[in-house]
């Protein structure tokens, strides 16, 4: 070949790709040396394939591939070398060559090296570094390429000789043709092996002639390197490299340094734009990483290779974890596309001895690996991106693991340096001086040290940063250098970056320094980042700078010769000098660290700088001021909120510390925690009158609220919201970010002293305990150890004080009533959005207030309120933490989700916070819910409270912890026996209250700082005490709690294998200057990946169930009894909305089957069904019934509360299944009793059809007779007449009339068989005022000597005896309406069962608590009265029954009917005509009455759905009624609704329902008209069917009839017999009878409807199942129990439900005429409030003296064991309304009065109307 600008020689055209050549081929050219035919045997494939990949590369580069360049060639092997492909894969020869492989042997059988892809292709060569190495030392087998050079001159020579014989002659032979290949093969073999040893043997020989040459000349270390890592160039030894080293030269000496070039920059840029490009960032990113990004995401495994695109998430997390490995991340590797090569060697020889395959086996080959990211790119790439929040997180976490910090940052894209001083204000450092023997505990941007300044000039060999590290601890690379894992030489962003780290001493001798120290590190060449160089060193104590051998000239030298002249100490490190410690001067010192010891090094260095230091001259803060920086709280929105929060501290800093809280914050101090004192007192009575006991608290708890409304807003207060309502969202961040580091800054040092003071007093009160000091120092030390925890609290000042101070400031506007003023009352609704747009920022909520032990619900509510508000009605899952104070929950809780819960010292966590985490999008289709709400608490056992916390606080706190959350992690701090004991029992405690309250918590135990939690053996040991400790605990509480659980597994599901975790103890070491433990990190991340995999199992809560379940919790924990004061909010209103969806399958149901009884019951009467089977009823209900069914099953498993519904879905199931069955057996049952009275009547029912059809016969003679007479209407009606009276006498002739009722008779002989005859004629007329009785003692008999002082029935029995009567006249009631005496007539035998019915309810009634009996007189008084009004009722409906079956009577009704036939056939009309018309006549009734039937059911309906007391279950319908009776004020009606509930239930559901259908806009009325229009349409349809099917079959008019009937069997009642026979056979025309009906009905519905034109003209009697019978069915079969001690009905909707008879709110006892014992006092008391009480006592049987507890009332008989009553001190304002309203006539009503113990309250008497009814709203 020639050069690369010429084509390949000897090809004039393009090539064809190679076709594999056969051995048969290959002989035919000729006998060739067997050599050459194996050869091309051999390796033709593979060349074939070589070709084929060479022409498809050069037709996607459009190149020619027969006559394409050199480079291009080179071209091709470059990319594919790139792409891992090895060279033997892509090596090619053009065409007609054969392929050679690098395996090819010569001719003595010596293997030849393969020629290194680098010596042709790569533009990478040798380096100096890899030539020191074994490369450079390897020698080449010179004999190998002289015999290579000598083969390939013997083949050229003979090659040259047949082309020289084929120019001369004109052609060659077969054998010269082969003797040519042959040679030209050969030839270009051995030009091959030449050419590849010859490539071998250049590299070593180019690095010793440099090496040489080097070694002669002087010139510095570091232009020796670059100039051997030159490539290798054929423009001389150096190539390029010696005229780049020139022109650098003189550019250093115009002070332009090369790494400030604009084209370096520019490569520079690229390169960082590529590196945010793999990191999924770019400079649009910048300040756009906010906090907002820290979200709960899927786990990774930190262990294994990262993606590219993970690393910046993956980084967070770790950090976030105070794991100080976060920064060493191992990354993925790109698979090679063709070969996955990992090896970055090849192999020089095949063979060889031990030697040769040692020392000279391999070179370093370039494979194309990419560099890996350096991790401190990673790192500043997400400090640059992240907004000023981020950063100060990640700085604070950065500090957490004794990492330095950047202190100046040279910003990539603005080219400003950026000192970041708002990321130090958050954090502080701890540290114990040797001088002053102190702790301090001090953010670190106040702190004032001295500063030690490390940095470079040129590049050095030694480590810095290395060296730093093992100065300040070496055990931890605070300082990232080059031989840190993960290190490369791609670092892109730390070049000029000044890091500052700070020595900390813990005052023991061991400490390196016996002060706080900084240590600042500039990363780079000084000389490069002179600003940065110039700060450091004005700022600086002590100057550390690394030399090497240094040029007089060099620039360098004039900086360190300033520093050298200064008079700051100054230490030269000089990398190529070994000697010790010098001193050149004083201050000025050299120390050699060549080939030196580090540790002596170290050492010498640490002596050195402890001379020097000197008194502290560097504080961070100030730093800000030098001029050639970017201060990061210059930004506009950082500096407004300063200025915001600066303007609140100089408000503050006008009082004492001691005054700040009580002057700016006034509402939260003695005012809040004497209301909350109240507010215990009130939940938890004393004293026998409860209700003026609570009447007091109230009192006095509204009073505290109006005083702190009257202060109101503070100056301070009011200059917080109104800075914060007048400022962006960004502003507001900083500005509370800036209060708090104010607020710190300005408390912390007095905390620190009473801190100190507190300990020390504590250690004094300790040593005495300790000798069981009894004397008067103790209580002394005891009182002052109490003045400073109370010093503390004063002094302790923060944005959690701020907010519960405008919590209270809300709690006290809504709770104090408004009233009518000219001042302008402070709107306060915008507080809690306020604090709820805090919590979405990241700012924890104060659940419980820790200084006052109470929760303010109402502010908790409200803020909650607010956050549903702005985020929906998020599902959310509740984590939260329990254990010892200073355990470090708060600690574990920050680095499991990277919170922000005070941890540090002297700030641990009072009361319980919670913050709300947002779980990421893509985890968010793994888990149930989309936040997390972590729930911190204050420790139990704390030691601020000692002498003041009590075991029961513990317990509180405990039980309301684990009852909020989903999971609580148990934290247990090491092993320690005791401390085990005592937080197990509460703990334990607490999940027995869930159980018992059926809530299911889960939860984990955490035992932090265990010393090897690796000793799997150990582990199973502590799991297996810890089990035996919780089985024990359980047992404790099982007695305390009064339940029998024997294990801790009876009490929640547990699995001590899996959830007990082990952690590692927190620090790495002894802090200060001691990192977070790894393996604590790592335990962390495990915790969470635990805890995120169980939540699976958790649908979560909604926050408006989370609201409630706080309020739950709070309410039960008032009272003293926690179990038996729970009320699960989030239950009771799962129940009613099932209840709810329960009426509507009811409905449904009820429905269907009123349609299906009105379609039945319409057969019957028209004889077309005579009996009814339960199969059939069934399968008219099956599809309403399966669609209830899927109903019921959709609701039970896809509702979100599907977990709490389980437990009713059976027996709602089988209620549904039971009203199934329940009214198909009713409708058969009423069907029957039909079919039987239409069985019992077909006589009769003969009887008249047969005298119907005889008079409609005898008419039609009659008029057949007359008709040619020509009468005029007068006359023909008086001859009708006078025939008419003849037939009614002729046909009723033989029937006997019906007899008179003597209902009296009837009832003095029944009565008289079961009571004495002369005793019932005596009370006959004695009976009519039994309803008016209001004192039944005169009706009783008392038995008993305790009622010879007192003959007063008590209260209690008067309502029984009232029930009594009520009871037996809604039975009879019941009776009357069973009998459809209508139908069948009377029979005496129904007064006889109602005189029974009388007989067995007073029978069966029982004393309450009196002893007594009935006098007969009553008896049989009551019996008359029963019967009197029954015998009334069905004296009605048989004169009914005698109207509709007595001939006269009936024939007399339907003469008109029979004159209308009578006249039409006079007149000459067609049969067809007259037959139509007395059809539509007989329609008339039956088509008024259908429409009423099928309203009532619609009109059922509609009312559920319009009138509001309808919609949804009976407690809906209860509120509805006590609504209307405080509008009414009608005492009699609130007496009735007291004592006799469902009969007040049914009369409101009647009076409803008839204002309903009667009403202006009623549309009952346009129903009915509707109904009559299409019963109409139905009739006409039925003639038209008829018709077509009669002259289809050319039937008679009997066949037209039974058509026409059939068709309106379901619709109407109609009976055809009597037209049918002989009378109709003369129709022939039925198109004019069809007509005729259409023409006849127009008529008919028109008056039906004329009738009906006003609300009131609807009959109510019409209905046959009128709609409030329908309503009160539904409504009304329900539970009717009453409470036994105020009478109130449980509100549950099914009569035998399950569990317990609830009442959502109950009364005060004296309405029902409860009294105290022994006086005429009505009771007082209201039963919820007295069942709080723990001493009052009451009487379950008024002649006894046996008492029992309020609290214990379940065991007062079975009429008090179903009741649950749970505590409840709520105003109850409506009934106290009612008893104020009507006292007067409660005391007449009951003879008794409200006096004494029964005084009413005069706060009672303040309870208006208005809010009488606003409770409903909120109990019902």
């Amino acid at each position: 070949m020639q050069s690369q600008g010429e084509r390949v020689a000897g090809l004039t055209s393009p090539l064809e790709p190679l076709r594999v050549v056969s051995r048969r081929d290959v002989e035919d050219v000729g006998d060739l040396p067997q050599v050459v035919v194996d050869i091309s045997l051999q390796r033709e494939r593979i060349h074939s394939l070589k070709w084929n990949l060479f022409v498809e590369w050069c037709s996607s580069q459009r190149e020619d591939p027969g006559r394409c360049l050199i480079r291009a060639v080179l071209s091709f092997l470059q990319e594919g070398l790139e792409r891992r492909l090895t060279l033997s894969s892509i090596a090619i020869a053009p065409k007609p060559l054969l392929a050679s492989s690098e395996e090819e042997t010569d001719i003595e059988g010596d293997v030849l090296p393969p020629t290194p892809p680098e010596a042709f292709v790569s533009k990478k060569v040798w380096s100096a570094g890899a030539l020191k190495s074994n490369a450079i030392t390897q020698s080449v087998n010179r004999k190998q390429v002289e015999m290579a050079l000598g083969k390939w001159f013997t083949g050229a020579l003979y090659q040259a000789d047949l082309l020289k014989d084929l120019d001369q002659e004109e052609g060659l032979s077969p054998e010269e043709f082969s003797e040519l290949c042959m040679a030209t093969d050969l030839a270009l073999h051995a030009t091959r092996q030449a050419a590849r040893s010859l490539g071998r043997s250049m590299a070593p020989l180019v690095a010793e002639e440099r090496h040489m040459w080097l070694n002669l000349s002087d010139i510095k270390e570091y232009d020796k390197a670059i100039l051997l890592d030159a490539p290798v160039s054929s423009f001389g030894l150096f190539g390029a490299a010696v005229e780049t080293q020139r022109e650098d030269g003189e550019k250093r000496e115009l002070g332009k340094e090369p790494s400030q070039c604009e084209d370096k920059d520019q490569i520079n840029l690229e390169s960082i734009e590529k590196l945010f490009s793999k990191l999924k960032l770019s400079r649009e990113n910048s300040y756009k990483l906010s906090r907002d990004f820290l979200q709960v995401t899927p786990p990774l495994q930190r262990h294994e290779p990262c993606n590219e695109k993970n690393l910046v998430q993956t980084y967070i997390q770790g950090l976030l974890m105070a794991d100080y490995r976060a920064r060493y991340i191992p990354m993925e590797e790109e698979k090679s596309e063709v070969l996955n090569t990992k090896g970055a060697m090849v192999s020089d020889v095949q063979g060889g001895n031990a030697f040769e395959n040692i020392f000279k086996r391999s070179v370093h080959v370039d494979t194309g690996k990419r560099q890996p990211i350096h991790p401190m790119d990673i790192q500043m790439a997400v400090f640059l991106c992240a907004d000023n929040f981020l950063r100060q997180l990640m700085v604070t976490k950065l500090s957490e693991c004794q990492y330095a910090l950047p202190l100046l940052v040279p910003n990539i894209f603005t080219k400003e340096i950026e000192f970041p001083l708002w990321t130090f204000r958050q954090f502080k450092k701890s540290w114990k001086s040797h001088k002053e023997n102190i702790s301090k505990n001090q953010t670190i941007y106040k702190a004032e040290t001295p500063m030690v300044a490390f940095f470079r000039f040129s590049a050095v060999s030694s480590s810095k940063s290395e060296l730093m590290n093992n100065l300040i601890n070496e055990r931890h690379e605070t300082f990232f250098h080059r031989h840190c894992r993960g290190s490369s030489k791609s670092r892109l962003l730390m070049d000029g970056v000044v890091e500052i780290a700070w020595y900390c001493p813990s005052g023991e001798k061991t400490d390196k320094f016996r002060d706080c120290i900084a240590f600042c590190n500039l990363h780079g060449d000084a000389q490069a980042n002179d600003t940065q160089l110039q700060i450091l060193t004005d700022k600086s104590s002590i100057n550390v700078v690394l030399l090497p051998n240094l040029d007089r000239s060099d620039k360098s030298m004039k900086i360190v010769e300033e520093l050298y002249n200064s008079t700051k100490p100054l230490i030269c490190l000089l990398t190529e000098d070994d000697t010790d410690v010098f001193k050149m001067k004083e201050g000025k010192y050299t120390i050699g660290l060549k080939e030196r010891n580090r540790s002596d090094i170290s050492e010498e260095l640490r002596r050195t700088i402890n001379e020097f230091l000197s008194k502290p001259v560097f504080k961070l803060e100030k730093l800000g001021e030098h001029s050639g920086i970017k201060l990061d709280e210059n930004d506009d929105k950082c500096r407004r909120g300063k200025e915001a929060a600066e303007k609140m501290m100089r408000l503050l800093e006008t009082r004492e510390m001691s005054e700040i809280k009580e002057t700016f914050l006034p509402c939260q101090g003695k005012l809040w925690q004497m209301w909350c004192l109240k507010n215990k007192e009130l939940h938890r009575p004393q004293g026998n009158n409860i209700e003026m006991h609570n009447c007091v608290k109230r009192t006095e708890m509204y009073t505290i609220r109006e005083q702190q409304k009257k202060i109101g807003l503070s100056d301070f207060s009011k200059l917080f919201i109104e800075k914060l309502n007048s400022i962006d969202a960004a502003e507001k961040k900083y500005c509370l970010k800036w209060l708090g580091i104010l607020l710190d800054e300005y408390t912390s040092k007095d905390l620190c002293k009473l801190h100190h003071e507190y300990y020390e007093t504590w250690s004094k009160v300790l040593d005495l305990k300790k000798e069981h000091d009894k004397s008067k120092q103790l209580a002394t030390e005891l009182s002052q150890l109490e003045k400073l925890s109370e010093k503390l609290n004063v002094a302790s000042f923060g944005l959690e004080h701020i907010l519960r101070e405008i919590g209270q400031i809300y709690e006290s506007h809504i709770s104090v009533r408004k009233k009518k003023s000219t001042e302008c009352e402070l709107d306060v609704r915008s507080l809690p959005r306020f604090a709820a747009e805090l919590i979405i920022s990241g700012y924890p909520l104060e659940l419980m207030d820790g200084d006052a032990a109470h929760v303010p619900l109402i502010w908790v509510q409200a803020v909650l309120d607010e956050l549903n508000k702005m985020l929906g009605d998020q599902k959310v899952f509740v984590l939260s933490i329990l254990g010892i104070q200073s355990t470090g929950k708060s600690t574990m809780l920050n680095a499991m989700f990277g919170l922000q819960f005070a941890v540090s010292a002297g700030k641990c966590t009072r009361g319980a916070f919670m913050q709300l985490v947002k779980v990421s999008e893509e985890l968010k289709t793994q888990l149930n819910f989309d936040y997390i709400i972590v729930v911190d608490t204050e420790g139990l056992h704390a030691l601020e409270l000692a002498g003041r916390s009590t075991r029961h606080h513990d317990n509180e706190m405990a039980t309301f912890v684990v009852g909020l959350g989903n999971m609580t992690l148990i934290n247990i701090f090491g092993e320690n026996p005791a401390e085990m004991q005592d937080i197990l029992q509460i703990v334990v405690q607490a999940f027995l209250r869930m159980k018992k309250v059926r809530l299911n918590p889960s939860c984990m135990y955490v035992h932090q700082n265990v010393g090897d939690i690796t000793a799997g053996e150990k582990n199973m040991v502590g799991k297996r005490r810890l089990q035996e400790k919780l089985d024990e605990m359980t047992q404790l509480a099982a007695k305390e709690e009064v339940c029998g659980a024997e294990c801790f597994s009876d009490v929640i599901g547990f699995d001590i294998k899996t959830d007990v975790r082990y952690f590692a103890q927190l620090w790495e070491g002894n802090p200060p200057m001691a990192p977070p433990n790894p393996g604590y990190s790592e335990n962390v991340q495990e915790l969470k990946n635990t805890i995120l995999s169980r939540a699976l199992q958790y649908s979560g809560f909604t926050l408006t169930q989370f609201k409630d379940r706080i309020g739950d919790l709070w309410n039960a924990l008032l009272n003293e009894n926690f179990v038996f004061s729970f009320k699960n909010t989030l239950e009771i209103a799962t129940y009613r909305k099932l209840e709810e969806e329960y009426a509507k399958w009811t409905w449904s149901l009820r429905s269907a089957m009123l349609e299906i009884e009105d379609k039945l019951h319409n057969r019957i009467n028209n004889k077309q069904l005579h009996t009814v089977e339960s199969r059939h009823l069934e399968n008219e209900m099956a599809e309403t019934n399966e669609e209830v069914k899927r109903s019921m099953k959709f609701y039970f498993e896809e509702h979100k509360e599907k977990e709490m519904l389980i437990q009713w879905r059976s027996k709602f199931q089988e209620k549904i299944e039971h009203l199934h069955w329940g009214l198909v057996r009713d409708a058969k049952r009423k069907l029957d009793n039909i079919i039987y009275q239409k069985k019992a009547l077909t006589k009769l029912d003969g009887e008249k059809t047969l005298h119907e059809r005889k008079l409609l016969e005898k008419s039609k003679e009659f008029a057949f007779r007359l008709k040619q007479k020509g009468f005029d209407e007068n006359e023909l009606k008086e001859q009708f007449g006078k025939v008419w009276e003849m037939w009614v006498s002729e046909l009723a002739g033989d029937v006997q009339p019906f007899e008179e009722l003597n209902l009296e008779s009837d009832i003095i002989t029944i009565i008289s068989e079961i009571h004495e005859k002369a005793l019932v004629l005596d009370r006959l007329n004695k009976d009519e005022h039994i309803h008016k009785i209001t004192d039944f003692t005169t009706c009783v008999n008392l038995i008993g000597k305790s009622w010879k002082k007192r003959p007063d029935l008590p209260p209690e029995e008067q309502e029984s005896i009232k029930q009594l009567v009520y009871t037996i006249f809604h039975e009879t009631g019941k009776q009357v309406k069973s009998k459809l005496v209508a139908n069948t007539g009377y029979n005496p035998s129904y007064i006889q069962e109602i005189a029974q019915l009388v007989k067995m309810n007073v029978g069966n009634h029982k004393c309450k608590k009196a002893q007594y009996e009935f006098k007969k007189e009553f008896t049989v008084d009551l019996t008359i009265s029963a019967c009197k009004w029954a015998g009334e009722e069905f004296a009605d409906l048989h004169q009914v029954f005698r109207n509709n079956n007595d001939p006269l009577i009936y024939l007399e009704r339907n003469k008109p009917e029979y004159y209308s036939v009578f006249q039409g056939f006079c007149k000459g009309a067609q049969s067809a005509a007259i037959f139509g018309a007395l059809i539509c006549s007989e329609l008339k009734k039956p088509i008024l009455q259908s429409a009423y039937n099928k309203a009532a059911n619609d009109l059922a309906g509609k009312m559920r759905t319009n009138i509001p007391a309808f919609k949804g279950n009976r407690s809906n319908l209860e509120k509805h009624i006590l609504k209307t009776l405080a509008e009414e004020e009608d005492f009699q009606k609130f007496i009735k609704y007291i004592h006799l509930p469902r009969n007040h239930f049914e009369d409101f559901i009647k009076s409803e329902v008839k204002a309903y259908i009667t009403g202006e806009n009623s549309p009952a009325l346009a129903m009915i008209n509707e109904n009559i229009k299409n019963k109409g349409q139905c009739v006409i349809k039925a003639a038209e069917n008829a018709t077509t099917e009669v002259s289809r079959k050319h039937g008679d008019a009997n066949m037209w009839l039974e058509i026409f009937s059939d068709c309106l069997k379901d619709e109407l009642e109609y009976s055809k017999e009597h037209l049918t026979g002989n009378c109709c056979l003369d129709i022939t025309d039925f198109e004019l009878l069809k007509e005729v009906v259409k023409k006849e009905l127009q008529p008919i519905t028109e008056e039906s409807n004329k009738y009906l034109t006003k609300p009131s003209d609807i009959e109510i009697k019409m209905f046959r199942k009128p709609p409030d019978d329908i309503l009160i069915e539904h409504f009304c079969q329900c539970c009717w129990v009453q409470c036994p001690f105020c009478k109130v009905v449980c509100v549950n909707t099914m009569e035998d439900h399950l569990g317990d008879h609830i009442a959502p709110f109950h009364r005060n006892c004296g309405m029902r005429g409860m009294l105290y014992k022994g006086t005429d006092n009505l009771c007082l008391e209201f039963c919820t409030s007295s069942v709080a009480s723990e001493t009052q006592k009451f009487y379950p049987d008024f002649q006894k003296d046996d008492t029992v507890l309020w609290k214990e009332y379940r065991t007062a008989g079975t009429d008090y064991e179903n009741w649950s009553i749970t505590p409840d001190v709520s105003e109850l304002p409506y009934w106290k309304w009612f008893v104020c309203l009507f006292q007067n006539d409660l005391e007449k009503y009951y003879n008794k009065t409200f006096s004494g113990y029964g005084t009413i309250p005069k706060e009672w008497r303040s309870c208006t109307k208005k809010q009488a009814l606003e409770s409903l709203e909120k109990y019902l």
